[in-house]
């Protein structure tokens, strides 16, 4: 049976979805059966995120409805054949759907895959609370803004009610020159405050989304690559996103970065 992990942020724009499909693409790329299913329904955005929005035929209302068989609607990534997507519906009132409902698409996906990722909506409404029914484990993504950890915070506190087998936190969107010289939340202080199991450090990054490949940098791709891992292994490897901004030349860079 696969393990059925909501990642959710209590807080929209923290780069919540993109960790979704970054986490998946990594996972299948450690040989795991993977499928990421977008839980945002009528605001749903996975599927151009994974540059797969023009091979979606059918989607989680589809099968819900009956329309389709669960299989039909699963789009198959091309460079990473054992990751899959369950695309959301854009014009749909989510509110005629349940619990057991959706419940049921993610059971019968778990017992063929290793790993259901559930791509939670933004809040804590009836969508959140759908989307955390039907996982067993949540990962809350939170950045180093004061706004970003208190939604956090209470996202954790609303988690720590139901029945989960772990809790862990990833902190998106760090800046290495920001955190060497502490101009904003530092990953420790994070930590202290929101009281959860760190799986994650990802660095802010420039690059450019392209199609299902998800582009990164070099330091992007070893902080999910370590992610992953951590997350499969229960190992404890955090990447160090100011490593390279600490010593003369790590000042030097953060000249340079902020004359740029």
């Amino acid at each position: 049976m696969a393990r059925k992990i909501v990642i959710t942020s209590g807080k929209g724009g923290v780069g919540k979805t993109t960790i979704t499909a970054r986490l998946g693409i990594k996972l299948a790329s450690l040989g795991f059966r993977v499928v990421v299913l977008d839980m945002d329904i009528g605001l749903n955005n996975l599927d151009v995120v994974m540059g797969i929005e023009q091979q979606v035929n059918f989607d989680l209302l589809d099968v819900i409805c009956g329309n389709c068989r669960l299989k039909q609607a699963l789009v198959q990534n091309e460079k990473y054949p054992s990751l899959y997507v369950l695309a959301s519906t854009h014009a749909y009132d989510d509110a005629y759907l349940n619990k057991e409902q959706i419940k049921g698409v993610v059971d019968k996906l778990a017992e063929v895959f290793d790993y259901v990722l559930l791509d939670c909506p933004a809040g804590v409404d009836e969508g959140f609370r759908r989307a955390v029914a039907s996982a067993e484990e949540a990962i809350v993504v939170v950045t180093p803004h004061i706004s970003s950890v208190r939604d956090a915070d209470k996202v954790l506190s609303i988690l720590s009610g139901c029945e989960l087998l772990g809790k862990y936190l990833v902190i998106n969107r760090v800046r290495g020159d920001f955190e060497a010289t502490q101009e904003t939340l530092g990953i420790e202080e994070i930590i202290r405050f929101l009281k959860a199991r760190i799986i994650g450090v990802v660095p802010e990054d420039d690059s450019i989304t392209k199609g299902e490949t998800l582009v990164g940098s070099y330091q992007l791709e070893r902080a999910m690559t370590l992610l992953a891992e951590n997350l499969h292994n229960g190992t404890k490897k955090i990447f160090d996103v100011a490593k390279k901004y600490r010593g003369f030349w790590g000042a030097l860079r953060r000249s340079i970065k902020k004359k740029v």
